[in-house]
């Protein structure tokens, strides 16, 4: 049986592979600064790509899910790779196209991870029962640890300074950021296109009714309760909204950090700078962000293996609320470098949490059979929190811009971030009263 154990693993190591590349979705604000330049696009234009990458990506979960319940991981991973190395490809020829780039980043390349994100977590749930939290914890771990790498990766690649350190101008330097664009998007496909097919195919599923050995599903008090939950029958128990709920209020906090990370270090960077700290990049803090958002899915997920997924995220929504009342409040009154990141920091850590958290209670309380679907289904709670408080929030923050003085500008990054403290207050005492769904097996 150890042969068994070894050979599950695989799985994990494919995923972390895979999640690796998806990661770069989270990345594209290293895009918006240079395009911005080459094109004399506004912020609102230079956004939408991204915002159509999270709607698809969505979208293409909820698919994803039922397709790979009927047909596996194997050819639903391969099509999301497909789709998203393809996305980057034509991105590659539609540098100075808006609309080019909403096609190509925003709906090809959102769909191609939408359809390839829920094929790891899907696998990972089945072969590994004994240890839910901590193995989709891993597997999810290079999806929030991915632009640790790649924005680091872009920013070399793209060489918007080195161009302005070459003195380029005009004409000449915006040939030359163009190219650098196309050629940053073609080496992306083709990362896109070894990296996430292969892992893909890596992918099996356990034989029914295969249980690591030695593993029993932990026994309940009372009659036999009903074990694998299909999509509909999940959906009338109050359970699910309840965990609905308690994912759109716990991702709102972390996008909005995510989303805001750049601009927020913006002037700060700039401090921090003058006082000689010359290595500090946008993409730098990205990817210091990614790193605790990568390590917060393992350690919250095995530690709900132990503390129970409940107690976790009380203490994960804890964090949230810690944070946005006094780190963050903090820094962005003084324009405080080390305590904007570290609240930073801290957000994503927690914000972790909740991808690696929220796939194992679904297989908790409604069964892995149809994991994929039903997880397909929950996920859409991050993709409308993403569309939601993100253009909310944002409205907030532009609208403290245009007074045109620091304390309205951090007058309105306390009122987002005392707002999501509240939002997290009512996930926490949700998280506190949701309990598995007792269903009592029909007798035949």
């Amino acid at each position: 049986m150890e042969q068994n154990l070894g050979n599950r693993w695989r799985f994990v190591g494919a995923a972390l592979v895979m999640q690796l590349c998806l990661g770069v979705l989270y990345s594209w604000a290293v895009f918006r600064g240079p395009l911005a330049t080459l094109n004399e696009w506004t912020p609102a234009v230079t956004v939408q790509p991204y915002k159509y990458s999270l709607f698809f990506f969505t979208v293409a979960m909820i698919f994803a899910g039922f397709w790979q319940d009927k047909k596996g991981p194997r050819l639903v991973g391969s099509v999301g790779g497909i789709l998203l190395g393809t996305g980057c490809l034509i991105a590659a020829f539609s540098v100075s196209s808006s609309p080019g780039l909403i096609f190509a980043y925003g709906i090809l390349g959102g769909l191609g991870v939408g359809f390839a994100y829920v094929t790891p977590i899907a696998t990972c749930v089945k072969w590994f029962p004994d240890k839910r939290g901590m193995i989709v914890g891993l597997a999810v771990m290079g999806f929030g640890a991915g632009s640790l790498i790649f924005a680091p990766l872009l920013e070399t690649l793209i060489g918007f300074e080195r161009l302005e350190a070459q003195g380029l101008t005009g004409a000449a330097f915006n040939s030359a950021l163009a190219g650098n664009l196309k050629t940053t998007f073609i080496t992306m496909a083709v990362i896109f296109y070894i990296c996430v097919i292969g892992a893909a195919q890596v992918y099996r599923v356990p034989p029914a009714g295969w249980r690591p050995e030695g593993w029993a599903p932990p026994a309940t008090a009372g009659a036999p309760t009903k074990e694998d939950f299909s999509p509909l029958e999940m959906l009338k128990t109050w359970q699910f909204w309840a965990l609905w709920i308690i994912y759109f209020f716990g991702s709102a906090t972390g996008q909005v950090a995510i989303g805001q990370g750049k601009p927020i270090v913006g002037q700060a960077i700039a401090n921090a700078k003058a006082s000689g700290a010359f290595w500090l990049t946008g993409g730098w803090t990205l990817g210091i962000m990614a790193a605790f958002n990568g390590l917060g899915r393992l350690f919250w997920g095995s530690l709900s293996d132990k503390l129970g997924r409940n107690v976790t995220t009380v203490l994960m929504y804890s964090v949230y609320i810690i944070t946005c009342v006094f780190v963050i409040s903090y820094g962005v009154l003084n324009q405080a470098y080390t305590p904007i990141l570290l609240g930073l920091c801290l957000i994503g850590f927690a914000y972790g949490g909740y991808l690696a958290m929220m796939p194992s209670f679904c297989a908790d309380y409604y069964g892995s059979k149809n994991v994929g679907a039903n997880y397909g289904i929950l996920f859409s709670a991050w993709g409308i929190s993403a569309l939601v408080f993100t253009q909310v929030f944002a409205k907030i923050i532009t609208a403290a811009k245009a007074v045109g003085t620091p304390e309205a500008l951090a007058g309105g990054y306390k009122t987002v971030y005392y707002s999501l403290a509240a939002l997290s207050v009512v996930g926490l005492i949700l998280a506190i009263i949701v309990k598995r769904p007792m269903h009592e097996v029909k007798s035949d």
